[in-house]
């Protein structure tokens, strides 16, 4: 027993930008210049080689930086030329910026079910693109969460379905060793503070289509700039776009470049201890039987800056009753169960701008007992067992004031099988 200590570190706390990357930003600051493009010459170039740092990372030809993550959504749907009113297909578990991004463009969320282990129902997508007559959909690897990525792309090719991968919260992870981001026509990247990379905000499309490249560089806004950058498809190829795409002034600053391009070299040490704190806390969760921790395949390398977890047997007033408990120890957990949406949470029900998509019974379901808790990089191991500890006891104190046996509880030791405390790289 943690004998009720409380946790007195900010689950939002950021690692600090390297040395690097502040010198960098500094010069810019001092220099004044702070906008991505020179117009007498390309007299500083922190965003170009970003874009081409960035795609090698990550294994696409080409990469264009933007603003933010729902920026890069938006631009990918736009290369995608998806047209206004067209339905979009997108799993039910994700962020409010996602299917914003779908309004964004014009375009109509079409929601899909996801699974009790947080992913999206293949069943379900199939049904939904006859259904709809979508040709495309935005895949979103929500909290890191790596859906079956073989049924997955064998449905977009029946379907012909052209894929975007919302990569938010999945940099650094993959499957059957391929990485993700790499699966789709487009990933879209984001670069906010709480993600793999912090430049308080921006985002990358990346890709490998030349002509969708040079018009993602014309609609991001490089002012005709575009012989700037790096990652870049010939001249040409830009040529035949330049005066057909307009330009949507995305682009990514000087400044938020530099922050992230000190931050490249972090990634895979970054990544490691991101794991072992999910793992960690995950192997502490699992030894009560009212949690449930969602099952990972063995080809998902996954790369988790937060942890899930289900309370299927728990009603909803128990839920809230045992969160306020592990907040008044200072640990704050979200809940997608929420009758209304609450700072990073939300669910479909809370999307009205979406239209009418039906009760989504088995999605609400899933999102009615599910939690999440922030993990900053600089978790130590005894704060990670002291957030495992404060979640079992806070549960266990609600559990033992209500009636049992309760319907729907887990069996005792279930609730390990499938979740990996030990990294392994799938082939």
């Amino acid at each position: 027993m943690s004998e009720q200590l409380a946790l007195t570190r900010d689950l939002t706390e950021p690692e600090p930008i390297p040395e690097a990357g502040i010198a960098r930003a500094t010069e810019l600051m001092r220099s004044g210049r702070l906008f991505r493009y020179g117009e007498m010459g390309a007299d500083q170039l922190d965003a170009s080689l970003l874009e081409e740092e960035f795609a090698a990372f990550v294994g696409r030809r080409y990469c264009v930086a933007v603003n933010s993550g729902g920026a890069a959504i938006f631009l990918a749907l736009k290369l995608l030329d998806v047209e206004p009113g067209a339905p979009v297909l997108v799993n039910g578990f994700t962020l409010a910026p996602v299917p914003g991004a779908i309004r964004h463009a014009g375009a109509r969320p079409v929601i899909v079910e996801i699974g009790q282990d947080y992913c999206i129902d293949i069943d379900d997508l199939v049904a939904k693109a006859r259904m709809s007559g979508a040709k495309v959909l935005v895949l979103s690897h929500m909290r890191g969460h790596i859906a079956d990525m073989d049924a997955v792309m064998a449905a977009c090719t029946d379907l012909g379905l052209a894929l975007v991968e919302d990569c938010a919260h999945a940099l650094c992870a993959s499957w059957r060793g391929r990485a993700i981001g790499t699966f789709g026509a487009i990933g879209a990247f984001s670069a906010q503070t709480y993600k793999h990379l912090n430049a308080g905000e921006g985002g990358f499309v990346v890709l490998d289509d030349e002509d969708m490249a040079a018009r993602a560089i014309l609609h991001s806004g490089s002012y005709m700039l575009h012989a700037q950058h790096r990652s870049v498809p010939p001249p040409a190829v830009i040529a035949r776009w330049s005066e057909e795409t307009p330009n949507f002034s995305l682009r990514m600053t000087a400044l938020a470049a530099a922050l992230l391009r000190s931050q490249l070299a972090e990634l895979p040490r970054r990544a490691r201890r991101w794991n072992e704190i999910h793992d960690r806390i995950g192997a502490r969760l699992s030894r009560s039987q009212h949690v449930r921790l969602p099952h990972r395949s063995p080809h998902e390398s996954y790369s988790a800056t937060s942890v899930q977890f289900s309370l299927p047997g728990l009603s909803m007033d128990e839920i809230i009753a045992a969160l306020a408990a592990c907040k008044a120890r200072g640990l704050p957990v979200k809940w997608f169960g929420g009758a209304r949406q609450v700072g990073f949470t939300s669910a479909p029900r809370h999307w009205r701008y979406a239209g009418d998509q039906g009760p989504l019974t088995a999605t609400h379901q899933v999102l009615a007992s599910l939690c999440d808790i922030r993990t900053p990089v600089t978790l130590t191991d005894e704060e990670c067992d002291l957030i495992g500890d404060i979640v079992c006891e806070a549960i266990e104190t609600v559990v033992r004031a209500s009636a049992w046996p309760r319907k729907g509880a887990a069996p005792a030791g279930h609730l390990a099988d499938g979740f990996r405390t030990t990294r392994e790289d799938d082939s």
